[in-house]
């Protein structure tokens, strides 16, 4: 009878994987996030195929490179780790998932900003949408079908559907993180990808205490075109995502990020917390506050278990 009545369900193609990638040629356990690792191409490929036959919606791929300078050369580098990777991908299963690329420059930076910084060491938007666009054709061109746009500088989602437009790629998409808050939940994620930053990035990423504005970053980045808005973290942002969903034309993803992953599966190692239980009553009460989709380092395993794939 509960089963009949539920109002909310999870389904396999609402599941989004992120995977990270290097250049070396053996996988690298992430400490902060077990069970994740920095693939290599071999392993990506492997675990993507995986995904797919999990039934598993799409992937999201991020690059750590070798190299880093100020500009972020390798994100636009043909050759680089993230471009190689994701030709990869695509001709693996790129068929039966949706492959998607972060387009951000903070793993490829030496700084580790999400930006070109000006000489005042301060992020330059308007240089930094540039790169944006850049780095939009290339990915384009390794063959990501949905760019994530996950810089938050003003005005990416516009500069980066231009520069498709005008190259003739109209059919890519894009994926606005256009509720990313400023948040203590990103840890892990920064082992992740080697992370470089000193400091903070709170001069482009949102106050966690403001619910309004996330609400009219999202609508801004619908009016420059995005194709999905995204809000991030998920869990502690569940009322800005309830919202984002109630006004949105265009679907609305959330990202349950790494320290969301981090907490429960420390808790569970602990015995705790009964850990798929709690996996799976996490990623529903997302998906009731309203996303149409869910990237989770949890997709291949929950995927899986799940009646509709």
């Amino acid at each position: 009878m509960r089963r009949v009545v539920r109002e909310t369900r999870v389904h396999a193609a609402q599941l989004v994987l992120p995977m990270f990638v290097h250049a070396g040629p053996e996988p690298r356990p992430i400490g902060s996030m077990p069970g994740v690792q920095q693939h290599s191409i071999g392993t990506l490929r492997r675990a993507a195929v995986e995904a797919a036959e999990a039934g598993v919606g799409g992937v999201m791929l991020f690059g750590v490179p070798a190299r880093r300078d100020a500009t972020g050369t390798e994100a636009t580098d043909p050759d680089g780790i993230l471009n190689r990777a994701t030709a990869a991908v695509v001709a693996e299963v790129g068929d039966a998932v949706v492959v998607s690329t972060d387009l951000c420059l903070d793993e490829f930076t030496d700084h580790g900003h999400c930006g070109v910084l000006d000489d005042a060491g301060r992020v330059d938007n308007d240089a930094t949408l540039e790169r944006y666009a850049e780095m939009a054709l290339a990915q384009a061109e390794a063959g990501s079908v949905l760019l994530g746009l996950s810089g938050m500088m003003d005005g990416q989602v516009a500069a980066v559907r231009d520069a498709l437009d005008a190259a003739g790629r109209t059919d890519v998409a894009t994926l606005a993180y256009a509720a990313k808050y400023a948040s203590a939940y990103y840890g892990p994620f920064r082992e992740a990808v080697d992370s470089q930053l000193t400091g903070d990035r709170r001069t482009y990423q949102l106050d966690p205490a403001n619910a309004r504005e996330g609400l009219r970053e999202a609508a801004l980045d619908v009016e420059e075109g995005a194709d999905v808005v995204m809000v991030k973290p998920a869990l502690p942002y569940l009322d800005v995502l309830r919202q984002v969903a109630d006004s949105s034309p265009v679907p609305v993803w959330a990202y349950q990020v790494s320290g969301e992953y981090a907490m429960l599966e420390a808790a569970a190692a602990h015995g705790w917390i009964a850990r798929e239980a709690a996996i799976a009553e996490a990623l529903t009460s997302i998906v009731r506050a309203g996303a149409d989709a869910v990237l989770t380092y949890w997709a291949t395993e929950v995927a899986a278990t799940l009646e509709d794939r």
